[in-house]
């Protein structure tokens, strides 16, 4: 959704960085939809069935209970004391006829003081399971000297310098460096971990002025979509005195002559100087575009572009590589689809300045005005243009067009019949680095910009394209390579010459860790009506397929994001410890075979994706790999509502479940921040043939006894934990908390001797968001937490 910053987490919080961090010059080619950025693509932190059931005040977690025909363990000798949530049995809704009760709407209002009595209980239980957990405190320590290693990002260059970003090792936000060339002395120009005492003020965007004088860049608190961009002299370190407040969802563009820059905005709350900003759960309207000059107070940023008619609409803007253009996108909701216009800023009479103290929008030319497709930006002659776009090619395909032609287009790069054209970057003047992704892996290819002519493929191993930084006047890239054994390598290459000339820059090594050790596979399991979905399975060599093996399986399964081969510690620890087969299922819903496979998996049709995670589960205990009582599924954001999902439908398959601030209640997601973009990927209850779909699947109106079925008799649902954060305001904690309530209430208190032994409880993070831009130790604490969790009710055993 807007990007999900749960999965970037996942990523970036091993040698890359914490937060989402997009610039015209870097590109994080993995997540290019734009605007659906962090927030709406979801979304990489469901809810609570309805059941009018009498309660117990307690869950008798008993050993000496019904052992689970399958399912993890009773891990817990002590009763597990579950808190008593009240239901309110009045709040019901009528969705075109069918009723639907809402018990728990009251965790809706996260400033109650019963919201608060309830989250600090959970907190208190799940505490207590917690330190039962033999591995947490071993985890912890192996963790925090995994997790020190020096991590780096690709340079970027702008003006005459270089910048790159840098972490020692543990510290808890990743550091900015400016140097003059590539030999020269690095300095630090923004340390981000010296404007908090915890490390929660996190740097979410940036953008360089073109003669490298200023920095815009904005930071965020707690883990909070909100932003506030500031600015900086590069050469004095000195911080300007301008303060750009209430962003979200923004780019930051510099125009050429460095006066001032884009962004987008809402307006301010109307309680927003009280606000603790990333608490509130109302929805984001009225989505802004202004230009700030810098030296001048927001009051007097100029409106480029606003749409009342339309305000669930979100704009960015981008400044064309000759800085003549200035480029509108408009986006209607998380669909890879968007509006282009364009404006020639070099033509306005009194320059930009003319609009000050105007009201009237800057004079943009509609160059496609429906949303029929995705269009973004590659390069521009003057006025012939070069765009990426989905447009009659489901895997993407390069055009061009001329702005004074504007109904005459013509194809540059042909859509592949097979792979995916996931990125195109001019460099080298006249040429083109694209990126595809074939079967989930990432192909890199240099082709002439002019005629899309292939001319070299770049030699790369088995693995993602993480970033790629270049500029068109410029013959040498930078590209980011990451693998499941692979931590990381910057590559630079010099294409001046007849064939590429590309080296290492720069290696990650994290010490202690062997890759030959481990070994990784990608096989293709049959999903329930015979789609062939891509896996990989990473485990320790030598492995014996005799189901004895913990084994955990993350998915995502949506708003077309492809899983690519990523390096995480954490998992390389729990693989090397404690016996642990890391598996990743690119099932449908996401984008790793073009918008087809996305399609497949939304809407009406999203009960393919938990078919097809249900499958790759069902081929890892059949295959050898593991069994039920030891399988443990994860997945965060969209991947949490996959995980509360599948625990509805088939509870009996897993061992244990993590589902991180995940989408649980599929009837009100879209009332709430920027849930309403995602009703592209999910419709919306408000329509009656899209309830039918939600209700079906929805994690909180799902939630049923297992051992009611005479077929499932003495079954349960697996250990689970929820996870969620105070300061989430893309997947707001309510979704994670009502479904807690409604989990414990219908398998454990209102039940006499429940047969549930296995422990739900929810981990719910303070001064945190939906992922991006957490701190090192918060990062290494709930992973910790988490894996400590499944080690013990998989019953993994630790050895060093």
């Amino acid at each position: 959704m807007l990007l999900c910053t749960r999965h970037a987490h996942t990523i970036l919080s091993s040698p890359h960085l914490n937060n989402f961090l997009f610039t015209r010059r870097l590109k994080f080619v993995r997540n290019r939809t734009l605007h659906c950025s962090s927030s709406l693509r979801h979304f990489s932190k469901h809810l609570t069935s309805r059941n009018n059931l009498s309660f117990n005040p307690h869950c008798r977690s008993r050993s000496s209970s019904t052992s689970p025909r399958m399912g993890s363990v009773a891990a817990f000798n002590e009763l597990l004391q579950y808190p008593v949530a009240r239901r309110d049995e009045s709040v019901v809704d009528n969705y075109h006829g069918v009723v639907v009760p809402d018990p728990y709407r009251w965790l809706e209002d996260s400033d109650s003081a019963e919201t608060k009595e309830f989250v600090e209980k959970q907190m208190k239980l799940t505490d207590s399971v917690l330190k039962t957990c033999e591995t947490r405190d071993k985890l912890r320590e192996k963790l925090t000297k995994f997790y020190d290693f020096p991590k780096y990002n690709a340079p970027f260059r702008e003006g005459g310098k270089y910048f790159y970003f840098h972490n020692t090792g543990l510290q808890p936000q990743t550091v900015l460096y400016v140097q003059d060339n590539l030999d020269g002395k690095p300095e630090v120009l923004l340390d981000p971990n010296t404007l908090s005492a915890d490390g929660t003020v996190a740097l979410s965007e940036y953008a360089v002025s073109e003669d490298a004088k200023y920095l815009a860049y904005g930071t965020s608190s707690s883990g909070s979509d909100w932003v506030t961009i500031s600015v900086m002299r590069i050469d004095d370190k000195i911080i300007e005195p301008d303060t750009i407040s209430w962003v979200k969802f923004s780019s930051i563009s510099w125009t050429h002559d460095s006066k001032g820059f884009f962004y987008s905005r809402y307006p301010a709350p109307e309680d927003g100087e009280k606000l603790d900003a990333g608490t509130e759960t109302h929805a984001n309207l009225n989505h802004e575009l202004y230009y700030h000059f810098l030296g001048t107070d927001q009051s007097e940023d100029i409106l480029c572009w606003s749409d009342p008619e339309n305000p669930k609409h979100t704009r960015s803007a981008s400044v064309t590589d000759d800085g003549k253009y200035v480029l509108l996108y408009i986006g209607e909701n998380c669909d890879p689809v968007n509006k282009i216009y364009y404006c020639d800023i070099s033509l306005l009479p009194k320059g930009l300045e003319g609009y000050k103290g105007s009201k009237e929008l800057l004079p943009f030319v509609k160059l496609v005005d429906n949303f029929d497709a995705s269009y973004h930006y590659v390069a521009n002659d003057d006025t012939i243009f070069t765009f990426l776009t989905n447009k009659d090619a489901p895997r993407n395909k390069l055009v061009r067009v001329d702005l004074r032609e504007p109904s005459s287009w013509t194809e540059v790069l042909q859509e592949d019949k097979k792979d995916v054209l996931e990125s195109a970057s001019a460099v080298n003047h006249n040429q083109l680095v694209v990126n595809y992704l074939s079967d989930v892996k990432n192909v890199l290819q240099i082709r002439d910009l002019k005629t899309g002519d292939f001319l070299h493929r770049l030699p790369l191993d088995i693995g993602a394209v993480s970033e790629i930084s270049c500029r068109r006047k410029d013959s040498i890239m930078f590209v980011g390579f990451t693998s499941f054994l692979v931590p990381g390598i910057i590559y630079m290459c010099n294409l001046e010459g007849d064939a590429p000339d590309m080296k290492i820059f720069r290696e990650i090594v994290v010490p202690g860790f062997d890759r030959t050790e481990f070994e990784s596979s990608q096989v293709f399991v049959t999903s329930k009506d015979g789609t062939k979905i891509p896996t990989f399975i990473v485990a320790r060599k030598g492995l014996s397929l005799d189901g004895s093996h913990p084994c955990l399986l993350y998915g995502y399964g949506g708003f077309n994001i492809s899983i690519t081969p990523y390096f995480t510690a954490a998992r390389i620890l729990i693989a090397k410890h404690l016996d642990v087969v890391f598996c990743i299922a690119n099932i449908r819903g996401g984008g790793e075979y073009g918008e087809e496979w996305h399609k497949a998996g939304s809407l009406a049709k999203k009960q393919n994706v938990f078919d097809d995670f249900i499958s790759a589960a069902e081929y890892l205990v059949s295959a050898g790999y593991t069994q039920p009582k030891k399988l443990c599924i994860e997945g965060g954001s969209n991947g949490g509502l996959l995980v509360g999902a599948c625990i509805n439908q088939r509870p009996d398959l897993f061992g244990c479940a993590l589902a991180h601030v995940g989408v649980m209640d599929m009837l009100r997601f879209h009332m709430f921040t920027i849930g309403h973009a995602w009703t592209s990927d999910y419709g919306c209850s408000s329509k009656e043939e899209e309830f039918h779909w939600l209700i079906k699947y929805s994690p909180l109106h799902n939630v049923r006894r297992p051992w009611d079925k005479p077929s499932e008799e003495g079954s349960q649902y697996p250990s689970t934990m929820l996870l969620t954060a105070d300061h989430d305001d893309r997947v707001v904690p309510l979704h994670s908390l009502k479904l807690l309530a409604t989990l414990q209430h219908v398998l454990c208190t209102s039940v006499e001797k429940s047969p549930q032994t296995n422990p739900i409880i929810g981990r719910i993070e303070h001064k945190a968001g939906h992922g991006a831009g957490m701190p090192t130790q918060k990062i290494i604490d709930e992973a910790a937490d988490r894996y400590a969790f499944m080690a013990k009710v998989v019953d993994a055993t630790w050895t060093d």
